[in-house]
């Protein structure tokens, strides 16, 4: 029976090129409570693919929404200090920048637990949260915060418009990613945005994920990885115009796109045609770039497999730190599960308890780490690994070390 034709989500091009091929997985924050361990669970294709037409880079079989984002979501903004640090500092600068007060308004699509609309607040500035996940979504208005628990698409954007909700700042930090219908997502944005306003959206570049071989971003939340090339189309059929970009270290390596509503007052900056320069001088407009990851990455799954069998075959004791999706990943592809690693620490209490989906590695408190005296702690979440290699600075009292498996395998003693 023949299969039916994939295309892609942005130009509807036939999808032909593979990018990643990480086999079937499960959904990543999918935990297993301890009581269901004897139970299957479902795995599904990630698979990436890049379309050859406007190079977006996609999964080629999408999973619902509704399987990732809903009451029982485990990942909470707020637990990271360097993330609440990078709201805070954004909350600053657009405020500046933009002259927001008192009479501005703002808008977050995927709010989260209130992580930073809480600092717009703060400095009095009225502000919404969007967010579709039931528990986070709770934990904002707890703070006080006017959250409504919905995806944003066009038909809820027009209802929030109704109510009066235009904006003079929209903003989603990492969001756009997690769509499956770019068109009908970025299409609803005009639709709350006052006639001057600003959009900026923050999400992983997909310049650094193939640079930095971080194969382990790729999961089923995410449903494309993002370059500017790719969005430029996305944004003008949507009548949005980009007028500046900013690199940011955050997620190994963000672009922060600025963009308004084609009429509006807002220069476009240098920086803007910068980006698409960089873009194509590192090879995304060529198909032998994203022919060339899936080899480096078979390379690194290798590599760290050997790694960790060699040292459990010497005696060595393994823990991981962080259960978090890009962790998931990496451990699912590589094979990697309780018989290598023992356990994963989280602070998160939401995921302490329960069992990593697929790979079945219990999670514990980072109190864990202290009682059982470790050789090896790999950190999964890379992108905060300066903070966790602080918390986590003790274990070298009895000659712990840290093991990093991106962009390379190295020991961090």
């Amino acid at each position: 029976m023949n299969t039916p034709a994939r295309h892609c989500r942005a130009c509807g091009a036939p999808l032909q090129h593979s990018f990643a091929d990480l086999g079937l997985a499960p959904v990543s924050n999918a935990f297993v409570e301890p009581d269901k361990a004897a139970e299957g669970e479902m795995f599904y294709p990630l698979h990436a693919m890049v379309c050859d037409r406007c190079w977006l880079v996609q999964l080629a079989d999408a999973t619902r929404a509704e399987l990732h984002f809903h009451a029982g979501y485990v990942y909470f903004s707020s637990f990271s200090s360097s993330w609440l640090a990078h709201a805070r500092s954004y909350v600053e600068q657009a405020t500046a920048r933009f002259g927001l007060d008192r009479s501005s308004r703002v808008m977050e699509i995927a709010s989260n637990d209130g992580y930073l609309l809480q600092y717009f607040q703060q400095a009095g500035i009225p502000c919404i949260g969007i967010e579709p996940s039931g528990n986070t979504a709770a934990a904002a208005r707890a703070r006080g915060i006017d959250t409504r628990e919905l995806f944003f698409n066009r038909a809820t954007a027009a209802t929030l418009a109704a109510q009066g909700e235009q904006v003079d700042l929209l903003l989603g930090n990492n969001v756009l990613a997690h769509v499956p219908d770019l068109h009908d997502f970025v299409g609803a944005m005009p639709a709350v945005m006052k006639p001057d306003a600003v959009l900026t959206l923050e999400f992983p570049h997909l310049l650094r994920l193939i640079a930095d071989q971080q194969f382990d971003t790729i999961y089923h939340e995410h449903y494309s990885y993002l370059s500017l090339l790719a969005l430029m189309p996305v944004f003008a059929r949507a009548g949005l115009r980009v007028f500046d970009i900013a690199h940011l270290p955050t997620h190994g390596g963000s672009l922060r796109v600025y963009a308004c509503l084609e009429a509006a007052s807002h220069a476009a900056t240098a920086q803007v045609q910068a980006c698409l320069e960089l873009e194509r001088a590192a090879g995304l407009a060529r198909l032998d770039t994203y022919a060339a990851f899936g080899a480096r990455m078979r390379a690194t799954r290798r590599a760290l497999q050997r790694f960790l069998i060699d040292a459990r075959d010497q005696g060595r004791t393994i823990a991981a730190y962080g259960a978090a999706a890009k962790g998931n990943t990496l451990l699912n592809y590589c094979g990697i599960g309780a018989d290598i690693i023992d356990y994963v620490v989280d602070s998160n209490p939401a995921k302490q308890g329960r069992l990593l989906p697929g790979s079945r590695i219990p999670v514990r408190a980072p109190e864990a780490v202290f009682e059982t005296r470790p050789d090896y702690l790999l950190i999964l979440p890379w992108n905060i690994k300066e903070e966790l290699m602080t918390q986590m600075a003790g274990i070298r009292a009895w000659g712990g070390q840290f093991l990093l498996a991106n962009p390379h395998i190295h020991v961090v003693a």
